[in-house]
């Protein structure tokens, strides 16, 4: 008996040890989470003062989409981040604040916040909205059946028959772009969705490393297919550390396609770097040949503070740039800052692997 009793003590004790660890492994995930509140020191409404709507909205840079013919906003409103606020209203707010100021370019995902991030767009789009809008979402489907299925739930959220640009979400992974070209990927669903007039435009994101783009573009070139535009981090330390302004961004620009910059500041983690401002930041992805800077605004203060940085951009002359340049070397030689190229902090696809291949969340 006491040996059973002994027995029964250790494996209690192992027990709860493993309890305790898997406990400390989810909350160590939970911390490693995107960022779902404003950096520290994120400016409060009102901080930024703004021309009223109608001026503003007039003063808004605008620059050409590739070659497509479209016009959009020189800042781009993320889509993850309108879906962070506890409040519908919020959100909604968020959005018609930002195309009240001549921001058209609207960004979303299948997979954000459940379907949150593209519901409350498609409320917010309403009563007019959404003829001045330049509407994109993402798809996570790799196949043609996943990615016509995660369509059709899109088009049903944003309420809305016809989505202006559609891409293949989080290309991260060197074995995508054949899964995406394959007979019966999910290039053959956005195809025909085109023809169908359910989109117009067809691109790609990502944000892991420089080759992975260039492996899509060059399968895309195999199958002679052209993307409308493409998706990336572009930042004031990206150009230190697996470089997508230096490696990606030269082939858009001979292909003439659409250059869609994200992860300006890395949901904020940049700045904790301590090395450059919120509108340096900016202002540096702005300076870039960019079609527009995509940038996630969870609050009012954010969102004015974004708007303001597209309305006083200016051309930032070799000087300024090689100064920024120089501040950020050290903090983002190793990519400790850009999380999205070194973790899988940033990478929904690799925790919800069910996302590539059907329709449920």
């Amino acid at each position: 008996m006491r040996g059973m009793s002994s027995d029964l003590t250790r494996r209690k004790f192992i027990g709860l040890a493993a309890a305790g660890l898997a406990l400390a492994a989810c909350k160590a995930r939970k911390k490693e989470d995107v960022p779902k509140s404003p950096h520290p020191g994120a400016p409060v409404e009102g901080a930024t003062q703004l021309p009223a709507a109608p001026t503003s909205a007039q003063q808004m840079p605008m620059r050409p989409l590739g070659s497509t013919g479209a016009m959009v906003s020189l800042v781009g409103l993320g889509g993850f981040h309108i879906g962070l606020p506890k409040e519908e209203d919020e959100g909604i707010r968020l959005i018609r604040t930002a195309l009240d100021h001549g921001i058209n370019f609207l960004d979303n995902c299948w997979d954000y916040n459940g379907g949150r991030s593209e519901e409350r767009m498609g409320k917010a789009l309403e009563g007019g909205y959404r003829d001045r809008a330049f509407l994109m979402t993402k798809l996570d489907g790799r196949t043609r059946e996943a990615a016509q299925a995660q369509l059709e739930q899109s088009l049903k959220r944003l309420r809305t028959d016809r989505i202006d640009l559609v891409q293949i979400h989080e290309v991260i992974r060197m074995t995508d772009p054949a899964r995406v070209f394959a007979p019966g990927g999910a290039i053959e669903a956005l195809v025909q969705a085109k023809q169908a007039g359910k989109l117009r435009f067809i691109g790609f994101t990502g944000h892991k490393v420089p080759e992975i783009h260039l492996a899509m573009l060059k399968t895309a070139d195999e199958h002679g297919f052209r993307f409308d535009a493409v998706q990336m981090p572009l930042n004031v330390m990206d150009a230190h550390y697996k470089s997508f302004e230096k490696k990606v961004l030269p082939v858009l620009l001979e292909k003439k396609m659409g250059v869609l910059g994200m992860k300006a500041l890395g949901s904020g983690i940049l700045l904790e770097s301590h090395t450059v401002s919120a509108v340096e930041c900016l202002h540096y992805a702005m300076n870039l040949p960019t079609s527009t800077v995509i940038t996630g605004c969870e609050t009012m203060g954010v969102l004015q503070q974004a708007i303001g940085a597209a309305l006083s951009f200016q051309p930032l002359d070799k000087q300024r740039v090689a100064t920024l340049l120089a501040s950020t070397a050290a903090a983002a030689s190793d990519g400790k800052y850009e999380k999205f190229k070194t973790t899988e902090r940033f990478d929904g696809t690799a925790r919800n692997p069910r996302w590539l291949e059907g329709p449920s969340i």
